[in-house]
């Protein structure tokens, strides 16, 4: 596709908030030097569907994250700004903004990432309509699409599978140049009165349904997490280059809980894209040609390759991964009880773990890789709840939301993923990872005073060592909410066989063992991946929540990524 020369270029930043490494700026200066654009107008759109409310009553995008992202755009405006760029930002919708600077732009062509999922394609579609001349570029995964070793449609269900044959036939491509000064010229003028470069949105101006307070700081949690390419590219030296060399120790203490340290927590920062996910490999290689590889390095490559392989998934599987039934089209029938989901939201079930995971979630926007696992497994396999309704929560509070490892994770937790299912035994995971029952006692100071074991079965107590142990606001926490049903074991495992594609059976999930073909799927990132510390009200379920909860849900479309109803994967 040909243009003419001097028209302008505008780059409009999605998930990819950062200057290295980065394709479409790449793409854009190029087109600068060829002659081929005058102008590069950088943009950003805070798009007001990612912030409607849900059928559950919360946000789609809960205030840490909402915060994290504002921060990332902000840092993202300054960055251009000394390299004699700009960012144009504003509230509302891409297609919108996006079509109103086409119209007021002479021979104006839109440079974007492409994303794979279906609201996101929606938009690309829409945009498309208010400039035909949109040009889509890859960059969100360490190994580019182009240089897998085999078709989309030929992707693995098996993680396994995908990274023997990726590893031995596939690497990260070397890093884009970061933009400097002059290589992305300003235009003159915008052209729309009603948009400004100087305009940078407050807390108070981005579309949240009952205008949030801006978030405290956590002093609970594992890392005040703050959005922007600065704080990303100085926790990847921290981490992996730095002094400490946290990394040679990574995979002993990945699957912590307590403090900032015991996994790479970079999975905020690569989900906004403020940083790219072929930096990851490239600070690991000079940590290795600098002090010797191990296995802590190559298992946080590992990690990232997880993350790949669930943003391929997505892409092969389109809207399957946000249906009821999954990818294998279960016919399962999970509760929709909204009781159960607000105990599970609020760190009330009376499984201390998961209780512990739920309310670091609510106060931190942050839930560790194992904590993810355990609370995931619980929500499907103890209490049988939809598991889009975890999802959809995951979505609106996790500070390092991903959608393809969110959704893809979820998915295949409920064993609708086409592969082997954990189901979790969250009593024995927390023996086995919080052994003292430090976590536990961390998040739920209701259990302060219980020693081990009885932490990990509170219920255990009689009336008079609950008083001695001062554990009785505890259960009475969860006397406001029904107990989760218990249904006979051949119900159940009928329920989970439905599942299953013929011949697979349900495998229990312990610790990880040596024997194990497939470890269990981390859930968001690297490492997976104002609220009181018993549950903040962004987890509240709305009460007119489940009627709408109960109403006909969606049904599978036609084509892998056809909008679904009404826009929103969650929305009303």
């Amino acid at each position: 596709c040909h243009y003419a020369i001097g028209g302008a270029t505008i780059v409009w930043f999605r998930n990819d908030l950062r200057l290295h490494d980065n394709a479409a700026l790449d793409h854009a200066a190029a087109l600068v030097r060829a002659g081929a654009a005058r102008d590069v107008l950088p943009v950003y759109v805070f798009d007001e569907r990612q912030f409607a409310p849900t059928r559950l009553g919360f946000a789609k995008t809960g205030p840490r994250r909402a915060l994290f992202l504002l921060e990332s755009v902000r840092d993202l405006k300054q960055r251009l700004r000394a390299i004699g760029s700009d960012l144009l930002v504003s509230v509302g919708r891409p297609e919108t903004v996006i079509g109103k600077l086409a119209a007021a732009v002479p021979q104006a062509r839109v440079v974007a990432h492409k994303e794979v999922t279906s609201e996101e394609i929606h938009v690309e579609d829409l945009v498309r309509r208010a400039c035909p001349a949109l040009e889509l570029v890859w960059g969100a995964t360490m190994i580019h699409r182009d240089d897998l070793p085999f078709a989309i449609a030929e992707l693995p269900n098996s993680f396994t599978q995908f990274r023997k044959v990726v590893e031995a036939r596939a690497q990260p491509r070397p890093l884009l140049p970061t933009p400097t000064r002059g290589t992305l010229p300003l235009p003159t003028e915008i052209g729309v009165p009603t948009l400004s470069l100087e305009y940078m949105p407050a807390w108070a101006d981005l579309p949240q349904p009952g205008s949030p307070p801006l978030p405290a700081p956590c002093p609970l949690g594992v890392l005040p997490f703050e959005g922007g390419e600065g704080p990303a590219l100085a926790r990847l030296q921290y981490y992996v280059l730095g002094q400490r060399g946290l990394v040679a120790d990574y995979f002993n203490t990945r699957n912590g809980l307590l403090g900032g340290d015991y996994s790479t927590k970079l999975s905020p920062w690569l989900a906004v894209g403020a940083l790219s996910p072929r930096a990851v490999p490239d600070a690991v290689r000079r940590y290795e040609a600098a002090s010797g590889a191990n296995q802590s390095t190559y298992w946080v490559l590992f990690e990232m390759l997880w993350r790949d392989y669930f943003r391929f998934y997505a892409l092969r599987h389109g809207t399957k991964i946000f249906l009821p039934g999954g990818v294998v089209e279960s016919r399962a029938r999970w509760s929709d009880s909204i009781p159960m989901f607000q105990r599970w939201a609020t760190g009330r079930t009376g499984a201390p773990f998961v209780d512990a995971c739920m309310r670091e979630l609510a106060s931190s926007g942050w839930m560790s890789n194992r904590g993810r696992q355990n609370a995931a497994s619980y929500l499907v396999h103890d209490m049988g709840l939809d598991w889009r309704m975890g999802a959809a929560l995951f979505e609106a509070a996790l500070v390092d939301y991903d959608v393809c490892s969110n959704w893809g994770n979820w998915v295949c937790a409920a064993g609708l993923g086409g592969g082997r299912i954990n189901r979790f035994n969250v009593d024995k995971q927390a023996r086995e990872y919080d052994p003292a029952g430090d976590f536990i006692r961390h998040w739920v100071p209701e259990l302060a005073r219980v020693p081990a074991p009885f932490i990990f079965a509170p219920q255990r107590l009689s009336p008079q060592q609950r008083r001695e142990y001062g554990c009785e606001a505890y259960f009475a926490g969860r006397a406001a909410a029904p107990d989760p049903p218990q249904p006979h074991a051949s119900d159940r495992s009928a329920i989970d066989q439905q599942a299953l594609p013929p011949g697979r059976t349900i495998a229990s999930a312990g610790p990880p063992s040596a024997g194990r073909s497939r470890p269990p799927p981390p859930a968001v990132g690297p490492d997976a991946g104002s609220s009181a510390r018993t549950g903040g009200t962004m987890h509240g379920v709305a009460p007119s929540a489940a009627a709408r909860w109960q109403q006909p849900r969606y049904r599978r479309p036609a084509a892998p990524f056809q909008p679904k109803s009404d826009f929103e994967r969650f929305s009303k």
